[in-house]
Order: C-alpha cells, then sequence, then structure tokens
C-alpha cells in the first residue's frame, strides 16, 4: 500500500511538471514558430526571430531556393524550419488619385419594375426568374456588351410575338432564361421589367507599378455594384488621372470621401483586366508616372516581416499633389493564405487629421510603407472610428498583379 501510495504521488508530480513545462514560455514560443517561411533574398528577419524565441542557433545556410534551416541547443536539434527564398522584387510605390471606370462583362440587373398593360401590372424579367445581380451575358445567341444593345432585341421579339432568350451568370454559373416582353399600355415599346447598368466609376488611389512589367494594383478592395453589392464582373476599364477637390470629414458612424474630378484631357493612365478582393489591376500606360517623394524602385515586405509600430502612408488630399504622413501600425498578423485584413492601422499625422479626419472614402489604396518598404495599403475605415481601419498586406496584391508568382511563393 504504501509503495502505491508513493507511486501514485510520483505520478502526480511528473503530471503536474509537464503540465508546467507546457505552460512554460520557452515552449510556447516553440510552438508558435513555424515549421516553414517565405522570404525575399537578403530578408532573413522570420528567421532572426526565430533564433530569438528559440534561444538556438541555425546549422545551415539558406541558399537561391527552398533549403531547410535546422536550429540547436549545443548539439541537441529543436526545430527544422523550410525556408522558401523568393528573388528580390521591388516596385515603385503610387499615392496618386485616381478615377476608375469599369465595363461590366454584359449587363448588370440592379432591380425590376413594374409594367402597366391593359390586362396587369408585372414585371416580366421577375416572372421569368432573373434576379437582381445577374449578368446578362447573352440574348438570342449574340453576346451583350452595352445596354444600348438591348433595346433593339426586346423591341425585335416584342413585334414578332415571341420570347427572349436569355443567358446569364449568377455566382459564376451560367443560367437559361425566357422572357417575354411586354408592352406597356399607350405606349408602343416593349420593356423587359428590369433595371440595368454597363458601366461603374469611382474615385480610389493607386498602391504601386511595376516599372519591369507595368503591371499595377490600386485599391486594395473589391469594387461592388452600388446597387446590389456584389462584385462586379470587369469587361474592361479605365483608370484616368483625377484631382481631388475637396474633402467631406470623416466622424464617428460617418467615413467621409475624397470628392474629385478627371483630367479635362481625360488623362488615361492604364487599363483596368481584373477587380478581385485586393483590388483592380491591369497595364500602366503612363511610363514618367510620379509621386515626387518616392519615385525610385523600393523594396517589399512579406507580411512576416511586418511590426507594429511607426509607418507612411502616401495618398492625395487637395489637388495632384501626393503627401507622406504619419500612421501607426497597430497589429499585422502575418498571413499564409490571402485576406484582405491583415492590418490595423491608426492615423497619428495632425496634418491627415486636420485635412480629412482619418481615413475616408477614396483614400483606399493608399500605399503603406514601413522601414524604406512597401509593406501593404489602406482598404477599409472604421465607421465608429474614423481615425483608424484595415490594411492588406501588399504580398496579395502582388500576387494578383503578376508581379510575385503564386506557384513560387508555393514552391
Amino acid at each position: 500500500m504504501r509503495g502505491d501510495a508513493i507511486r501514485k504521488g510520483i505520478g502526480v508530480v511528473f503530471l503536474i511538471v509537464v503540465v508546467c513545462i507546457g505552460f512554460s514560455d520557452n515552449v510556447q514560443e516553440w510552438v508558435h514558430v513555424p515549421n516553414s517561411i517565405t522570404v525575399f533574398e537578403e530578408d532573413f528577419a522570420p528567421i532572426d526571430e526565430a533564433t530569438k524565441a528559440l534561444q538556438a542557433v541555425p546549422t545551415s545556410t539558406v541558399g537561391a531556393d527552398t533549403e531547410q534551416v535546422k536550429f540547436e541547443v549545443g548539439n541537441f536539434p529543436v526545430k527544422n524550419i523550410d525556408v522558401n527564398v523568393l528573388p528580390k522584387k521591388e516596385v515603385i510605390p503610387g499615392g496618386q488619385s485616381i478615377g476608375v471606370k469599369l465595363n461590366t462583362e454584359g449587363v448588370l440587373v440592379v432591380g425590376h419594375h413594374l409594367i402597366e398593360t391593359d390586362d396587369a401590372s408585372l414585371s416580366p424579367g421577375e416572372e421569368a426568374g432573373i434576379e437582381v445581380g445577374d449578368m446578362i451575358t447573352h440574348i438570342d445567341g449574340e453576346e451583350i456588351q452595352r445596354m444600348s444593345q438591348v433595346g433593339d432585341y426586346v423591341q425585335t421579339a416584342g413585334d414578332e410575338e415571341r420570347a427572349l432568350e436569355i443567358r446569364l451568370k449568377r455566382d459564376q454559373k451560367a443560367y437559361e432564361k425566357t422572357l417575354q416582353p411586354v408592352k406597356a399600355k399607350g405606349e408602343h415599346s416593349y420593356r423587359m421589367g428590369l433595371y440595368i447598368r454597363d458601366s461603374a466609376a469611382g474615385v480610389g488611389t493607386l498602391t504601386f507599378y511595376d516599372p519591369e512589367s507595368k503591371n499595377y494594383g490600386a485599391l486594395g478592395h473589391v469594387i461592388s455594384d452600388v446597387d446590389t453589392k456584389r462584385p462586379i464582373i470587369v469587361h474592361d476599364g479605365q483608370i484616368i488621372r483625377s484631382s481631388v477637390t475637396s474633402i467631406e470629414k470623416g466622424s464617428n458612424g460617418d467615413p467621409g470621401e475624397k470628392l474629385a474630378s478627371l483630367s479635362k484631357k481625360r488623362d488615361v493612365l492604364g487599363s483596368i483586366e481584373k477587380n478581385s478582393s485586393f483590388g483592380i489591376f491591369g497595364k500602366l500606360e503612363k511610363a514618367d508616372l510620379k509621386n515626387h517623394i518616392h519615385d525610385e524602385s523600393m523594396p517589399v515586405s512579406l507580411s512576416t516581416n511586418v511590426k507594429e509600430g511607426p509607418a507612411k502612408i502616401l495618398t492625395v488630399v487637395e489637388g495632384e499633389e501626393v503627401q507622406e504622413f504619419d500612421i501607426e501600425i497597430i497589429s499585422s498578423v502575418p498571413q499564409k493564405q490571402p485576406a484582405t485584413k491583415g492590418m490595423v492601422i491608426k492615423v497619428t499625422d495632425p496634418k491627415l487629421l486636420e485635412a480629412t479626419g482619418g481615413i475616408v472614402q477614396g483614400m483606399s489604396g493608399s500605399p503603406i510603407i514601413q522601414d524604406g518598404k512597401l509593406v501593404g495599403a489602406v482598404t477599409h475605415v472604421f465607421v465608429n472610428d474614423p481615425t483608424s481601419g484595415y490594411g492588406c498586406h501588399i504580398e496579395w496584391m502582388l500576387e494578383e498583379a503578376g508581379v510575385i508568382e503564386e506557384e513560387a511563393k508555393a514552391s
């Protein structure tokens, strides 16, 4: 009996020791050190952090490709980390105010309306099962790109007393619908009972462009239709030089807004080829585009290297002049997968707070610079605190722009 009690006592003590070790700072640091990291050439901050956390020494060097780095305490291995080294990449930060004009892929359904006929009030489009947010891409087998094309098809089908064959996209899936146009009471024209749109426009900020490929990225978030709240599927579009005419300051519950006008010469800066969760992307046509603050190529930083602390943003608050303002990166989450809200930032510059009240609409895409590197872009404002908002890590925008290949990061 005495022996059993001793064994139980030893077991309890051993269990307590194991639990305490599990909660110790050193073990917790070891658990949180990743098994793999991605770095640019000559940028080994994550490896240095791992060295400090493990209180260990890396025993292998990093080559020009994927390499395994082994950390040892004495001669005892404690952790292996796979290091994927990317070629050094530099881009030119933006900050310029841009006008954005998108043409949709087809025509976008933004609402239904009732048509008064001799017999009833009805919406043929709604009865056909066409929903708000649908993108009409074909009518009677013919591709549709502009609203101006739709009227002729509707009138012809009405005159011939036949239905229209509608092909549309909904949530990336194709659907076929049949719609019978009707004539409004007292009118000669036929209608579908749908409100449609084929373009969208707005104001934002250029984030960066690659001097080699001429690829650019802007906004840092998707452009959605104002009525449907759904992302716009882009057929083509343009970014245009714009000038900030005034600022509606942000306040609690109101994010504020930049008001801008497009250049009188309609100075097209580039094409729009993609509208994604991380902004708009395409080719820059103006090779001499400058912000007059950082006009040389600048290194970029992965999310693992972004740290809490002071940073800068480039943006326009008056005319076309790009200015540099102080912000604070409150938090930054190292991300293995693309996500739009990787950083929380706070405006600290008195001049910007005086001019805008903080982050306002139209500031989206303003490049974030820390320690001489481009680390991200402003994306969203906190509605209840216009001095603060979110930023996205620049690596995801670089991938979307084709400046960094996703396969290279994953290799």
